[in-house]
């Protein structure tokens, strides 16, 4: 594994994170999740992603139990806020009330005293900037919170954020959007914003729901019991990893196998590889299902990828790659 700065903060992350969206406390068992957690550790991965909603609050309960008697400074424990927790008017979104007290419940079920990093999980256009990271301010000097990280923010908004977070002392360190060959929308202005911000990249998603692994074939149907799958996926992700079933991109994915094959990679890893080329980005969150996915995936870690090779998938997916940056969050 290598390790990145976050941005320009001082905390090092792992160049991939194991995230646990639709796996912990849904797609798997508690024991196969430990199995991840612990090839995760195994393969030198010191970065955890999680959330609140995920699965309803399970994950972070599944995660929590997961990292159980390891050094609690030997790894850095990501979750967010945002997102519907409860049936309340007041258990969701960016209120001081909701950060605060979502703050202590991911707490409990991570089993920990703080978050490394938390993340406002989407822009909140119903609560003021300031509401929202004066409570984030709060919670940092209280030392429940290190790190301040968006999800899914425009450029613009990240540089209103970012302007109160100089005004109140407010490490604000991570961006985490969505990233892959497929869809590069943060390329065009969130990047630029975040650079000169100093805050780096946790992208999610590098695979594009999976799409990128080659498993997905031109004319045959979804394979029973992937994540694209209706019985396996979440809402979201089936809406998210649908956009790119079609014969067009995934012919054009089959095309990028033989890059894959020559740089002695396989899909996945060359998916990873290819976001971890972005000097802007910290770290790419990978999700699994079984353990031997983290073993393999972990293999892109310090991977340089061939000019030519890059410009060859560039090629490959013109006309295919979504670029729009209105089409952030």
């Amino acid at each position: 594994m290598k390790y990145r700065k976050l941005g320009k903060s001082g905390l090092s992350v792992s160049e991939m994170a194991l995230g646990n969206w639709i796996t912990h406390g849904a797609q798997v068992d508690d024991r196969t999740a430990q199995a991840c957690v612990d090839a995760a550790l195994d393969a030198g991965i010191t970065t955890f992603d999680t959330a609140d909603v995920y699965s309803e609050t399970r994950a972070e309960t599944v995660l929590g139990s997961s990292l159980k008697g390891i050094r609690r400074d030997s790894i850095e424990l990501c979750t967010k806020v945002f997102h519907p927790t409860g049936s309340g008017p007041n258990d969701r979104g960016l209120s001081r009330k909701h950060i605060m007290e979502g703050c202590d419940a991911s707490l409990r079920r991570l089993q920990t005293d703080y978050i490394d990093v938390y993340y406002a999980h989407r822009f909140d256009p119903d609560v003021s900037l300031e509401e929202t990271f004066r409570a984030f301010s709060d919670l940092v000097r209280q030392g429940k919170v290190l790190y301040i990280g968006v999800s899914e923010w425009t450029a613009e908004q990240i540089k209103h954020g970012a302007a109160l977070a100089r005004e109140l002392h407010v490490p604000f360190a991570a961006s985490q959007p969505q990233y892959s060959m497929l869809w590069r929308v943060i390329e065009g202005e969130v990047i630029q914003a975040c650079e000169r911000e100093g805050i780096g990249q946790v992208v999610w998603s590098p695979m594009a729901q999976g799409i990128l692994s080659g498993k997905y074939a031109p004319g045959k149907p979804v394979p029973e019991g992937s994540r694209a799958s209706a019985e396996a996926g979440a809402p979201f992700f089936n809406r998210l990893a649908g956009q790119w079933l079609q014969q067009e991109v995934l012919g054009a994915v089959g095309r990028i196998r033989p890059l894959a094959e020559e740089s002695g990679l396989t899909m996945p890893q060359l998916a990873l590889a290819w976001v971890l080329q972005n000097p802007q980005v910290s770290s790419a969150i990978i999700g699994a299902s079984r353990p031997e996915q983290v073993q393999e995936n972990v293999k892109a870690a310090g991977v340089r990828l061939d000019a030519e090779v890059m410009r060859q998938i560039d090629l490959i997916l013109s006309g295919i790659a979504e670029f729009d940056p209105s089409k952030t969050g």
